[in-house]
This record gives C-alpha cells, sequence and structure tokens, in this order.
C-alpha cells in the first residue's frame, strides 16, 4: 500500500506541476507578439502536455491502485463517501481543465486563439484552487 501511495502523490504532484506550468506558458503566449517566439513557446506547450498525459494516466492508474488495496473487500462502501464522491467530481473537473488545455494550446497553433494574457492569468488559478479542496478532502473526509 505504501508504494501505491507513494506513487499516486509523485504523480500527482508532477501532474498539478503541468498544470500549472501550462496556463503560465498560455499566459506568456497570448502576450508575445514575436512569431518565433511564439514557436518556441508552441513546442514547450507541445512537450509539456505530452509529460502532461503521462503524469495524468500515473496518477489515475495510482489511485485506481490505491484505494483497492486501502479498501480492499470494502471498496465499495469506500468509494460510496462523501467525501471521497467529492473529491472524484473535482478530479473530474481537472480532467476537464486539462483537456481544456490541449484545446488552447491547439487554438494557439491554428492561431484561433483571442483570449488576453489576463485571462489566462485567472484561468491559471483554477487548478490551486481545486488542490486545495481536494487536500482538504482528503486530510478532513468532512462528511
Amino acid at each position: 500500500m505504501l508504494w501505491f501511495k507513494t506513487f499516486h502523490i509523485f504523480f500527482v504532484v508532477s501532474w498539478f506541476a503541468c498544470l500549472f506550468y501550462l496556463p503560465r506558458l498560455f499566459v506568456n503566449h497570448a502576450n508575445e507578439p514575436d512569431a518565433a517566439k511564439q514557436d518556441l513557446l508552441t513546442g514547450m506547450e507541445h512537450r509539456l502536455i505530452k509529460m502532461m498525459r503521462f503524469t495524468l494516466w500515473g496518477t489515475l492508474i495510482s489511485a485506481t491502485l490505491l484505494v483497492h488495496s486501502l479498501a480492499q473487500n470494502n471498496w465499495l462502501i469506500y468509494i460510496q463517501q462523501g467525501w471521497f464522491i467529492t473529491k472524484v467530481l473535482l478530479v473530474i473537473l481537472l480532467i476537464i481543465y486539462h483537456y481544456w488545455c490541449i484545446k488552447i494550446h491547439r487554438n494557439f497553433i491554428a492561431g484561433t486563439e483571442q483570449r488576453t494574457h489576463v485571462w489566462f492569468r485567472v484561468f491559471n488559478e483554477v487548478p490551486a484552487f481545486v488542490l486545495l479542496a481536494v487536500i482538504y478532502l482528503v486530510v478532513a473526509k468532512p462528511f
């Protein structure tokens, strides 16, 4: 079980590093008039997305193994707890955010992204608030 927990924490931290950094690259991309620098940012975004996909799958697989090892034969009862259901819903929200980031990257490549760097600065904060809520749910298990 400790190995599953270790891997889960590792992948979650890595995934969040990507979720924090990619929108920050979008801030710079939206604010950059130079085409050569935009191409550089596009390349950085592309490589980060590859890492982000890997860490998402690592997070999901390690989470499944961790829940199974913690709950064992009582896994159905475990996953029906209110805090756990809320956590899963927040993770689904993060997965939607993850794929929204990929869509934004594709918009930059196509030259169709119209949002400003200010919008991306606000967009960049979303995962931080979700992370705070998830940590509270896991630690406190309030319901």
